[in-house]
């Protein structure tokens, strides 16, 4: 199969396309401040709220609870992290909590994204493979400028990844093969799920994701069909 074949590309977004990390220790700072805390904690209050993410659709993949979109699991776990950094959320308003859930709506992007986007978009269908909603990949393209042609991802294909559905159900909205749609992402999980779909694949590293110290997904652990420095060189290596 050539490059000719793919039709597609779609994207794993917190991380690969969009700083979830700067993006919610930027607000959490604030949040932290405005209660009595100090907001050079906001780095850890920002990586605590996004441990809670895989355990929380892991009961959702499992059965344990119904296909539940993202911001009301984020929702759920802000006040999980919260308690663990000794503030009540009961005696904070529902809406200051509600408004702080929609730091993960108001995310950068890094630099390279929207070139990147722009320049693949030219000869290919571009889409989210998020597991975040509708609404939150909405508002996320709004403030970051993501030109997509449609939003797709878990809530659409009530899938969460790595579940096979979310990659098979999004190839089939599309009305493309799985090996017309490339995946695009920063973790290597993602991709080797995306891989035993069918799907091709395209590896970008993301080495500050989780900050200076990280240690995972900075270098390709497969032998992915395509690895770029970035996405502007992804798009340079398929000729737009």
């Amino acid at each position: 199969m050539t490059t000719a074949d793919v039709k597609a590309f779609v994207f794993d977004v917190f991380g690969t396309l969009v700083d979830w990390r700067g993006g919610v220790a930027r607000e959490a700072a604030a949040f932290l401040q405005r209660h009595g805390r100090s907001g050079q904690e906001a780095d850890a209050f920002a990586d605590a709220w996004r441990a809670q993410y895989q355990p929380a659709m892991q009961r959702v993949r499992s059965g344990e609870r119904p296909f539940t979109k993202l911001d009301i699991l984020h929702r759920e776990n802000l006040e999980a992290v919260l308690h663990e950094f000794g503030i009540e959320a009961k005696q904070i308003p529902a809406a200051e909590l509600d408004e702080f859930n929609l730091a993960w709506h108001r995310l950068d992007p890094w630099p390279d994204t929207v070139e990147g986007l722009a320049r693949l978009k030219s000869q290919y269908i571009i889409a989210p493979l998020s597991n975040g909603n509708v609404r939150l990949m909405i508002d996320m393209a709004k403030h970051g400028g993501l030109p997509w042609d449609a939003i797709l991802g878990a809530e659409v294909a009530q899938a969460y990844k790595p579940s096979p559905e979310a990659y098979l159900r999004t190839a089939g909205i599309l009305a493309l093969t799985p090996g017309e749609v490339c995946m695009v992402a920063a973790h290597n999980s993602d991709l080797a799920a995306a891989q035993k779909c069918g799907f091709r694949t395209a590896f970008i590293p993301r080495p500050h994701e989780h900050g200076a110290s990280q240690t995972t997904n900075l270098k390709p652990e497969h032998n992915w069909d395509w690895v770029a420095t970035d996405l502007v060189d992804l798009a340079k290596q398929l000729g737009v």
